[in-house]
């Protein structure tokens, strides 16, 4: 059962105002991370508390980062005509998949036969 219009509709909307968000959170991130950048702190333990949210910032700046490239790449797929559609087996991802997780390549049983390879082959 391939989406309806509507429905791709829908989630070109979400995902187009998600990503939005998370590219005005990035570059409110970078000016703060600027701003921490100018600030010295005399105490040793100040600048390092200082360097470790630092370094936590960044790292969920690159993961918003990683998440905006998986938000432009469902946008295309949908621009593409093959939104929904699982590129392991290329049956239809169920709407409440791709609700649950937009950005979603797989469906849920090609995901879970991912999920369970990587479990064993650890």
């Amino acid at each position: 059962m391939a989406l309806t219009e509507q429905e791709l509709a829908r989630f070109d909307k979400q995902l187009r105002e998600w990503r939005e968000q998370l590219a005005a959170g990035q570059s409110e991130n970078m000016h703060q991370l600027h701003e921490q950048e100018l600030t010295a702190f005399p105490d040793p333990t100040d600048q390092a508390t200082m360097e470790t949210d630092r370094s936590f910032e960044l790292r969920i700046k690159d993961r918003e980062r990683k998440l905006i490239k998986k938000i432009d790449q469902a946008l295309e797929r949908i621009e593409n005509h093959e939104y929904g559609i699982c590129e392991a087996c290329g049956g239809d991802i169920r709407p409440k998949r791709l609700e649950a997780r937009p950005v979603t390549t797989l469906c849920i049983d090609c995901k879970n036969a991912q999920e369970q390879g990587e479990r064993t082959h650890v």
